[in-house]
């Protein structure tokens, strides 16, 4: 039987796409070679694909070093091509000058941000026909955007900090000491949609507030403030799909109370503890959670669930929920699944298996009439 031609994609136009460029560079380089042969493509920032060469992926997977950073990661190079649907075998043909020059079995984003985990390009796949990781559409979407997130939180029961949102519009005619009146600070300020702490301001004084939403303002046209909590951060896994699994809990690390990209792909330290020194009943609790947030978004295939816990109030928050997170030797949800005894290449295998159940469950049922 010959091996699953995987496609892995990276890059994109999202700020994020330095942290896409080595996640996808992990994921290649651990790719089970009995059962899968991973094709690399890069997405420049203007949405076109490129099928980089087969010899540069070789030697990045051969050469690069165990322990990736930042700075270890691929870049988007090689011929532009296309993608064209196989639909009679929900395969996809790679086309390049007109000729088909390779055709792939599975696509395997590894896209941070905009246009990577939310929604768009897994509509996209849905268009193709073709199977992926990771979750659907509706999923990626709410996901991603931190409002409907905590809306389709809210309205499950799931505890989130206070906070309020504005849109670049009305924001024109909000006095910003009103929009928080209700808030006590830190207040963080946060893009609705973007990911790898991108963009997010801590304010300590409601004088500095204006500055910072207009900063946040530069990734999304709207933005959500929250109020800050006194709180350790702890993050967890979720792998699987209609009977998912949650791993153990990792708690990060930080002086000032914020997580920001420096720290979390470039710091020189490693802030993660795997697992947390918690109770394992404040374990459970979060683990519980992780699995009614999963459920409460109609996940399917992997997230990351990121919790505040207040330790003087006793009381948790879910934070957030990120359906691609960071696959870098840096990154939180590789590590607690490895304390929980899942090997990086088992998370991977899995995920492409969870792919094809979730395209043989779903591609007849859309198809049907």
């Amino acid at each position: 039987m010959s091996a699953v031609r995987v496609g892995v994609l990276f890059g994109g136009p999202s700020a994020e796409r330095q942290v896409s460029g080595a996640s996808a560079l992990g994921v290649a380089r651990a790719m089970d070679r009995t059962r899968f042969t991973p094709v690399v493509i890069g997405v420049g920032r203007d949405g076109a694909f490129h099928l980089l060469p087969e010899d540069v992926v070789k030697g990045f997977i051969e050469q690069a070093p165990s322990a990736l950073a930042i700075d270890d990661r691929l870049e988007v190079s090689g011929p532009v091509v296309e993608f064209r649907a196989v639909r009679t075998e929900a395969k996809v043909d790679i086309v390049l000058d007109g000729r088909v020059v390779d055709t792939l079995d599975f696509l395997f984003p590894v896209l941070h941000g905009p246009f990577g985990e939310d929604g768009v390009i897994q509509g996209y796949f849905e268009a193709l026909g073709v199977p992926y990781a990771g979750c659907g559409v509706a999923a990626s979407a709410v996901g991603m955007d931190k409002v409907a997130m905590k809306r389709a939180f809210i309205a499950d029961g799931i505890p989130v900090t206070p906070h309020v949102w504005v849109d670049e519009v009305n924001w024109a005619t909000t006095d910003p000491a009103e929009l928080v009146k209700d808030l006590v600070p830190p207040l963080f300020v946060k893009p609705a949609n973007m990911g790898s702490s991108i963009g997010i301001s801590k304010v300590e004084d409601v004088a500095d507030l204006a500055k910072a939403v207009e900063a946040a303002f530069a990734f999304d046209p709207v933005v959500v403030i929250e109020q800050g909590v006194n709180a350790r951060e702890l993050e967890t896994g979720v792998l699987g799909g209609f009977n998912p699994e949650v791993c153990c809990v990792g708690e990060v690390t930080v002086a000032d109370g914020h997580f920001d990209f420096e720290q979390k792909y470039r710091g020189t330290e490693d802030p993660m503890i795997v697992p947390a020194k918690i109770s394992e009943e404040l374990s459970e609790e979060m683990r519980h959670l992780a699995l009614k947030v999963f459920r409460a978004v109609g996940g399917w295939g992997l997230a990351r669930v990121d919790f505040l816990y207040d330790d003087a109030a006793g009381k948790v928050y879910v934070n957030e929920l990120n359906t691609l997170p960071g696959f870098t030797a840096h990154s939180m949800y590789p590590k607690v699944w490895a304390a929980s005894g899942v090997t990086y290449q088992e998370l991977i295998t899995r995920l492409i298996d969870l792919g094809f159940e979730r395209h043989e469950r779903y591609s007849g049922k859309r198809n049907a009439g």
